[in-house]
């Protein structure tokens, strides 16, 4: 039996602001979760709008990483990456390893 998939997702919230999390289920349904109250602490209180992005893996480990990486992005870079703009995603990464 195949291990069920793990996703990265971004979600756009009503303030405007990205959330990016990790799940073992559809992001979409990791979603309807945050909105009905079930699961993350930090989507209580901003309601989450859509999943803008996500992103399949093989297992958690891998992930996290991800996940942790794109936490990291300014909301520009997180912005390319939604829209799949691979040179912005270069030049956002070239630019912050100047400074």
């Amino acid at each position: 039996m195949n291990p069920k998939p793990w996703y990265v997702y971004i979600a756009l919230l009503e303030d405007g602001r990205f959330y990016v999390g990790m799940t073992q289920v559809h992001p979409d349904e990791r979603a309807h979760r945050h909105q009905t109250g079930w699961g993350g602490t930090f989507t209580k209180g901003v309601r989450i709008v859509r999943v803008l992005w996500s992103e399949q893996h093989a297992n958690g480990d891998s992930a996290r990483k991800r996940e942790r990486q794109i936490k990291r992005w300014s909301h520009a870079k997180k912005q390319a990456l939604i829209d799949g703009d691979h040179s912005r995603l270069k030049s956002l990464s070239r630019s912050r390893q100047k400074s």
